[in-house]
């Protein structure tokens, strides 16, 4: 069973949480990862690409000339799409993206980052996150305390107004509810900063 220290904001040790096999100790697999990174943007997807078809384009009621007689082509609508200003032939519609991977696999994906993150010491786990500005320097010099370089995730249970105020301006720090933790910003994010009590809420749904 892995462990890992819990600590302040001043990256004191305070003590040490003990992590669940099931979702910080499994073994990495790519592919499943690979499919959970792959719906995740297909949902995200605004699928309202549009193109006007032969009978929704404006115009082309009256038929351009007479069917014989004149020595040119057969024509009905000048909105024929051989014509320019036409429709378009098969073109995108609006449509919907989304699709759903099984729930074994979006779990297994999830935990194989998580495990990950903990074999590449990128899991921090911290008592709590406090501030009573919202203050971005005091953001970074926490980040700065705890060693932190690149980007960096941060999950608690209910952010507080003032943890998100403070984390907003900062590029590379994204501040979300431990319910919304996801494989695509695992795998974006180099530094999973977690409070005691969103990894404890994480283990628990994991269980259910």
């Amino acid at each position: 069973m892995p462990q890992v220290a819990v600590v302040n904001m001043e990256n004191e040790k305070i003590g040490e949480v003990d992590l669940s096999n099931s979702l910080f100790g499994v073994e990495m697999k790519d592919h499943l990862v690979h499919d959970a990174i792959l719906q995740f943007l297909a949902n995200r997807r605004a699928g309202t690409a549009s193109t006007k078809n032969k009978g929704v384009a404006r115009g082309g009621g009256r038929k351009p000339w007479r069917q014989k007689g004149t020595g040119r082509a057969r024509a009905g609508s000048i909105r024929s799409p051989l014509w320019v200003g036409g429709g378009t032939v098969f073109g995108p519609a609006p449509r919907s993206y989304a699709y759903r991977i099984p729930k074994k696999v979006r779990r297994h994906a999830l935990a194989s980052v998580l495990s990950e993150k903990v074999r590449e010491n990128g899991l921090l786990v911290v008592e709590s996150l406090e501030f009573e500005k919202p203050n971005a320097k005091a953001f970074l010099k926490m980040l700065e305390a705890l060693g932190v370089k690149g980007k960096a995730l941060v999950a608690m249970k209910d952010p507080s107004p003032t943890v998100l105020k403070a984390a907003n301006n900062i590029p590379g720090v994204k501040v979300v509810p431990v319910e919304g933790i996801n494989t695509f910003d695992l795998c974006l994010y180099d530094t999973l900063i977690m409070t005691r009590d969103a990894l404890g809420f994480l283990e628990e749904s994991a269980q259910r």
